[in-house]
Formats: structure tokens, sequence, C-alpha cells
């Protein structure tokens, strides 16, 4: 990350010759300074006679003579020629994290002490749980906490909620934080490549409220977690990060929660970081993340 201010542009095309050279080009050609540049081609898949281009560039805010806006006037014609999904952000612009949460703790509290500490530099506008039992930790750091229950009665009205606080707080990324609960299909629509869950590597192999205790009777030998997009399709969502650590016959049930959930947070948290600097870019069910 640099200190200086700037731009990242992000974007995918059909594949082509060239691509390179145009953005390149245009970006030259108003005395833009790119800073970073990473690149990748992806072969056609079935079906297709051509595959996809993705790149992200960052580029010196104090190089170009224009602001933003300009910038995406200036572009789009070029945009348009290359077929191209594409957008810029700007780095001096916080990004604003709602974070969702059950009982368990330990993501929310990592999040929390990144967000503290500056490590992860945005706004956390509000918290929202289905139970009452963190308000109290949440309020101690000055971040507005919203109860909303969630029953199997009420489930429309209660995500209806959700996404009213979201909205209202002009929510950028969702995070479930070891969120507990199954989020509709409306809500999941609204809101795509935008909301974040974590999980432990061991679905759908142990399902239940005791994965662990599971893989323990079967003597696994990894474990991981996985930090995914949320889509209507529970835990099948494009995966943002991913990562394991062996264990062997001597680490007891608890050993194994504790490394579960250390892997958890570390996982979620640069999982969060790829999406808030734009490092992740999809392709249908899969991402191309620039690290």
């Amino acid at each position: 990350m640099h200190r200086t201010r700037f731009y990242t542009l992000t974007a995918s095309c059909p594949d082509r010759v060239g691509i390179v050279a145009r953005v390149s080009g245009f970006i030259a050609e108003h005395s833009g300074w790119i800073l970073e540049t990473a690149l990748h081609a992806e072969p056609p898949r079935q079906g297709e006679e051509v595959g996809r281009y993705f790149m992200r560039i960052e580029i010196r805010a104090d190089s170009l003579p224009f602001h933003l806006a300009e910038f995406r006037e200036r572009f789009r014609p070029l945009a348009e020629e290359l077929l191209m999904e594409w957008k810029i952000t700007d780095s001096a612009v916080k990004k604003r994290v709602v974070v969702l949460v059950s009982k368990q703790e330990h993501c929310l509290y990592d999040l929390l002490a990144r967000w503290q500490s500056k490590e992860l530099d945005i706004e956390i506008p509000c918290v929202i749980s289905n139970h009452d039992a963190l308000r109290g930790f949440v309020e101690w750091h000055g971040i507005t906490f919203h109860h909303v229950p969630v029953t199997s009665d009420n489930k429309a009205s209660a995500y209806a909620e959700v996404q009213r606080i979201f909205e209202e707080v002009r929510g950028d990324t969702m995070v479930l934080a070891r969120y507990m609960q199954i989020l509709s299909p409306e809500l999941c629509a609204a809101y795509p490549g935008r909301i974040i869950n974590i999980h432990h590597s061991f679905l759908p192999s142990f399902v239940g409220a005791k994965p662990y205790h599971q893989a323990w009777e079967k003597g696994v030998k990894l474990i991981g977690a996985t930090c995914h997009y949320v889509t209507a399709d529970l835990d099948q969502g494009p995966i943002v990060e991913q990562d394991v650590i062996r264990i062997d016959h001597s680490d007891a049930v608890e050993d194994m929660v504790r490394y579960g959930k250390d892997i958890e947070k570390t996982v979620l948290a640069r999982g969060l970081r790829y999406h808030l600097e734009d490092r992740v870019l999809l392709h249908g069910n899969k991402t191309i993340v620039f690290r």
C-alpha cells in the first residue's frame, strides 16, 4: 500500500491484442503515473471463442490533471470499445464496512483490533447481530450496535431490516464475522460481490454445530478456513482467500477449535483486505485475486 493517494482501476474484457497498450497509453496521454500493475489472461471457457483479460492498475492521483469524475468520462469511450467491465476508486475514500455477528466473538474481536490500529483503514458505521450478547463490547468501541433477532417466523422482516440499516449507513461491504444465520436470497441478490463470509474448511464433510469434534473423530490432519462471497447457494460463493495449518493425533478437540479460530480470523482479515483494495475480480463463480 502506497502512502501517496492513488486511484485503482480494475477492469476485465474479452481478450485481444493491445489491451495493455491502449489502457496504459490512455493513462500516459494524461501524464498518469502508474504505481503498480497486475495482469492476467484467462483462457476461453467451454463454448467461448475468446478468453477474458483482467487488470488492476494503481495510478498516482496527483499525476492526473483531473479528478475521478472526469477520468470516468474520458475513459468511457475506450472501455466501451473494448467491451470492458470496469471501475475506478480513490484510496482517500474509506470503505464503509458493516459487520454481522452472532455469539462467536473471535472474528469480530480481530476485525475491531485491526480497525482500531488502522491496519484496516476503514469505517465501521455499525455492527448487526441476531443476539444482544456483544452489545457492550461493540459500544465500548464507539460503534453503533443493532440487535435484529432472527427466528423461523420473522426471517423476511429481519433481513429487510438488515438491508434497511445497511442502506441507511451507506454501507459498501457486509462482513459475516461468524454470523450463524443463512441470509435470504433477496439480500444476497441485492449485493453481489459485496457480502463476505468466513467458514471452516470441513464443509461439506462435517456439518452441524460441532464440526471440530467430528473432524477429531475422523483423524483429520489439516484445519483450514475459506473466505468467500455470499450467494444464494449456501457456502458456494466465489472464493476470495483460503489457508490451512497441519495438525496431528496429539491435538485435542480443544486445540483444534483454538487453531480453527486463529485461522478463521486471519483468513477473513486477509480476504477482506483483498476485497477493500480492489484486488478481487469476478469471473463467473471464480475469482481472480491480485495479491
